[in-house]
């Protein structure tokens, strides 16, 4: 089977957002490929440097969470970045070839020096974070990356980074990765903006029952609305967008009906929400709770995932260095 690659940084708790948006696309993509799904915890370090100690935590809530969303470690590989350091030797070699222009230009780099101004990231490690993620999908010579179709300019990047490999020492050792278009359905935050660690709108796969519903049921919806009996519009409501990722179109139909109506009050729109909100997160947290009272487990599945990812990466770096003639 052809190789899927794809990490997530440990620099927060996951949240539904990530859940409908990567990984339950991630459990699909494993029953069809070559899965490699790794804990990207060095990236963590390009705006968590000076507190590493809550990358442990972040970490293993990570783990807890690929396995509790279905990912499946007979059918997929799950490692943490961190533990191959094969990642490392790769990224230095790659640095040595990438011209400092394609890092300036990649559109993260710009964005995010102006989302976070709470910390310093004008750092080598953040400028030049784009290589050694090129590192974690080359090393495994991926053939895809599931991407949403916003972030394919983002793999870009490596794919030119591996033509320049090849180009230079006339070799075909590292894979052009090509992108695996995923639809990513937008998980609006409790405030109405684009769920995210960063604002604090979130609701995570951590959260316990009493506090989804409490984040639920004081979210704010149509502002027009300020009496039971007044009509609303559905499409200014935060809770209406969260039914359209988590309610069946029947009770879409029904809920934007009776807003604009005035038929339903927003509590009774909020209770259907968090019923399909339940039925999602319920089979993650008994699974959460099944693995956090058997650590032993969750060590053996990380360390199996481990081995099987430092052979593949050992193995592209043996090509890597017979191709570099100076080892």
């Amino acid at each position: 089977m052809d190789r899927v690659l794809s990490g997530m940084q440990p620099s927060g708790y996951l949240h539904i957002g990530n859940l409908m948006g990567a990984l339950k696309n991630w459990v699909s993509l494993q029953e069809r490929y070559d899965c490699y799904y790794f804990v990207a915890d060095w990236h963590a370090l390009t705006t968590n440097y000076a507190d590493p100690s809550i990358i442990k935590e972040y970490t293993r809530d990570l783990l807890l969470n690929f396995l509790s969303s279905g990912l499946d470690p007979e059918k997929c590989t799950i490692f943490v970045q961190s533990q191959i350091l094969e990642h490392a030797e790769l990224h230095i070699l790659l640095s040595m070839i990438t011209p400092l222009g394609w890092l300036e230009r990649v559109p993260t780099y710009k964005e995010k020096k102006e989302e976070i101004k709470d910390r310093d990231i004008g750092t080598y490690g953040f400028l030049g974070y784009p290589v050694l993620q090129s590192a974690d999908i080359l090393i495994y010579r991926a053939r895809y990356v599931p991407v949403g179709i916003d972030q394919v300019p983002h793999l870009e990047i490596t794919r030119e980074i591996a033509r320049r490999f090849n180009f230079l020492y006339k070799s075909e050792v590292l894979v052009e990765p090509e992108p695996l278009l995923a639809e990513c359905p937008k998980v609006t935050g409790l405030d109405g903006r684009k769920m995210s660690k960063s604002y604090d709108n979130a609701i995570y796969l951590n959260d316990s029952r009493e506090t989804v519903e409490q984040k639920v049921l004081t979210m704010v919806t149509d502002t027009q609305r300020v009496r039971r009996t007044d009509p609303g519009d559905p499409e200014k409501s935060p809770v209406f967008q969260l039914h359209k990722v988590f309610s069946t179109e029947d009770e879409q139909k029904e809920v934007a009906e009776g807003c604009r109506t005035a038929a339903i009050g927003c509590r009774d729109c909020k209770k259907v929400l968090l019923k399909n909100l339940f039925a999602v997160l319920e089979p993650i947290w008994e699974k959460r709770r099944e693995l956090s009272e058997n650590p032993g487990l969750l060590q053996d599945i990380l360390e199996e995932g481990n081995a099987r990812a430092r052979k593949a990466a050992s193995e592209t770096m043996k090509a890597v260095r017979k191709t570099l003639d100076m080892y």
